[in-house]
């Protein structure tokens, strides 16, 4: 568990925007939409636009307009949020609603987070099987392989994780910007798909789910938290500063993916639509046809910006897979296995969906996961509203009335739209199955309720009761005043010794703390295949060469006047350091980094984490030199 509570916080505040101008400034601002948008254009939008554009040709292009106006108004708001308040929608959810409410909101959130996630597996299997011949079930089992790529790109900043995000949206932009020169669209019968029309029960299925691959949930907490990365001025005009570059970040990011969007539905209504291909819902029909009509250059960009939307997508859902559990439940896990539990979650679907329905069953629940990831928005936009329109934590910030109205009107919609689906959905179920009308009576209706029922109280409880009436405009809290501070004296000080460069730092840094008076107990730990399964009764070469190592150090320290012993521990290094501690009542451990990163702290492992967990000691973590 983690008191630590700053979202994202190995990048928090990481870079800086102070003392820069001009277009060095906007630059330092850009960036956090970016990260945003790929959400708007991942594999599960892909399927919804192909699906509109081949079955209704431009028709529901207004959908995806207003859809897009939608993300940026309530992208916007997200925004605003992480700037003013310093908190994400998962912090701030836990400051106003109470634990159990809040355990239901980390449930729904991490629910859409895998719908997401299993988008983009689908997504990157089904490109690499339409540009290398690969087979969906190799490809599924590949996109495990991201879990590295995310630790090794957050290693090496924000700015680079940005920066390679970007890249792969120019790859999209750019194959999209070319099909469209190769299709060559009606322009007169697109533009008026701009214009609303009304909506069948499969158009509305449909549109329902353009608005869930559109406006998705987690990209409103993930908003909240990325916009926090950036230091800058708390001061009132610091931050109407930072509002301002951040409004216009968000609008380039969101308008450039609402183009590639845009383009997935002129694309399939160029070229299906129009040539009588209206059932054109699966992304693997839509390559073949495309190699059929155009030659072999559109499906080739088709795959491969394909795989660069999955690839970018997944690595924003890890981000707010790890915003929303540190959030909602203040729990904090290494961010690769963050990575490999949301990413397991999402394969065993797909994994059951390919031996039981085979390969059209997957492009079937790529469309689903978007309807899910629309029912799950509600309780992601009503607690976003609430917390910036609510004077008292605001301030000066506070939306201004016409956007609350707008932005509640947006609220209801997407309320309206999927209470509508959920309904029709469940009737449509219960016709089809009547056999097994018992588990839709007894299970999926009282389960529908209760979600309904949730969504209520969420609305209504900050209307009727204010859990927090203090302004938070820091995730700290007020720190408590500090009085007289005492002198710390430690008695028995245990130094970790791996004979290394770091040990005579760790050793030095061990006696400043202690000087004479203590007694030091150096510990290295015997880490050989022999030792893990012998413990105590292993002497071999490498365990006896420490034993001498260690008796070198303790005659050494005794020469220098201090009170000094040594003790072996066997097996995992992280345990055994700490059953020291807990053995002999050392009151203060010394160890040193040795600063592994990304792949070698998943081979290595981290034993300072692993120390830190296990005993109740103050634990001084000493830089290795450098070499």
């Amino acid at each position: 568990m983690s008191t630590n509570s700053e979202s994202l916080g190995s990048v928090h505040g990481s870079v800086e925007t102070e003392n820069k101008t001009g277009w060095r400034k906007v630059m330092a601002f850009i960036g956090p939409a970016y990260l945003i948008s790929v959400g708007y254009m991942d594999p599960g939008n892909w399927a919804t636009d192909l699906q509109a554009g081949s079955q209704f040709g431009y028709r529901l292009i207004w959908v995806l307009l207003m859809s897009n106006l939608i993300a940026l108004l309530l992208q916007s708001l997200s925004a605003r949020l992480g700037i003013v308040r310093g908190l994400d929608i998962a912090q701030a959810s836990k400051k106003t609603y109470p634990r159990f409410v809040n355990f239901c909101l980390y449930v729904l959130a991490q629910i859409a987070i895998i719908a997401c996630d299993l988008a983009e597996i689908i997504g990157m299997a089904i490109g690499l099987q339409l540009l290398f011949g690969l087979p969906l079930i190799w490809g599924v089992s590949i996109t495990m392989l991201d879990t590295l790529l995310l630790l090794f790109l957050l290693n090496k900043g924000m700015r680079r994780l940005e920066g390679f995000i970007v890249s792969l949206i120019f790859i999209v932009g750019l194959s999209f910007l070319i099909e469209m020169i190769i299709v060559k669209p009606d322009l007169p019968e697109l533009a008026k798909g701009f214009l609303p029309t009304a909506m069948n029960n499969d158009a509305l299925y449909i549109a329902i789910g353009i608005i869930g691959a559109t406006v998705m949930p987690h990209n409103l907490y993930l908003h909240s938290s990325l916009v926090q990365t950036r230091k800058i001025d708390r001061s009132d005009k610091g931050i109407r500063s930072a509002l301002k570059f951040n409004l216009w970040d968000t609008t380039i990011a969101l308008n450039l993916a609402f183009l590639v969007n845009a383009a997935i539905l002129i694309l399939a209504a160029s070229a299906f639509f129009r040539n009588g291909y209206h059932q054109i819902a699966e992304i693997e029909d839509a390559h073949k046809l495309l190699s059929n009509i155009f030659g072999s250059l559109a499906p080739k960009l088709f795959a491969i910006a394909l795989i660069a939307a999955g690839q970018s997508s997944t690595i924003t859902g890890t981000l707010a897979g790890q915003i929303i559990m540190e959030g909602h439940l203040n729990l904090r896990i290494a961010p690769w296995l963050r990575r490999l539990l949301t990413r397991m979650l999402a394969i065993i679907p797909a994994f059951l969906t390919l031996l039981y329905a085979g390969e059209t069953g997957l492009s079937r629940l790529l469309v689903l996961s978007q309807v899910i990831l629309s029912l799950q928005l509600g309780f992601a936009v009503i607690p976003l509203i609430h917390f910036t329109s609510d004077k008292l934590t605001m301030g000066n910030f506070v939306i201004k009335p016409y956007i609350k109205v707008l932005a509640w009107l947006c609220a209801l919609l997407i309320v309206v739209l999927n209470g509508r689906l959920v309904i029709e959905e469940i009737t449509k179920w219960s016709e089809a199955n009547r056999d097994s009308g018992f588990i839709i009576h007894f299970l999926v209706v009282p389960l529908a309720l209760a979600v309904g029922v949730l969504l209520v109280y969420v609305f209504v409880k900050p209307f009727i009761s204010k859990r927090q009436t203090e302004v938070a405009s820091i995730p700290h809290g007020i720190a408590s005043a500090i009085g007289d501070v005492d002198v710390i004296a430690y008695s028995h000080i245990g130094v970790a010794i791996d004979f290394s460069k770091n040990d005579q730092t760790s050793i030095k840094h061990a006696l400043m703390q202690g000087g004479k008076k203590a007694s030091y107990t150096l510990i290295h730990v015997v880490e050989t295949a022999g030792a893990r399964y012998h413990g105590t009764q292993v002497m071999d070469y490498e365990t006896q060469s420490d034993f001498d190592n260690m008796e070198q150090y303790v005659s050494a320290l005794k020469e220098l006047g201090y009170n000094a012993v040594a003790h072996i521990g066997y097996g995992a290094r992280g345990q055994a350091i700490a059953a020291v501690v807990n053995q002999e009542a050392i009151d203060f451990l010394v160890m040193g980094s040795h600063g592994h990163k990304a792949v070698k702290d998943l081979i290595y492992g981290t034993t300072v984490d692993t120390v830190r967990h296990l005993v109740n000691v103050p634990v001084l973590v000493v830089k290795a030199p450098k070499k």
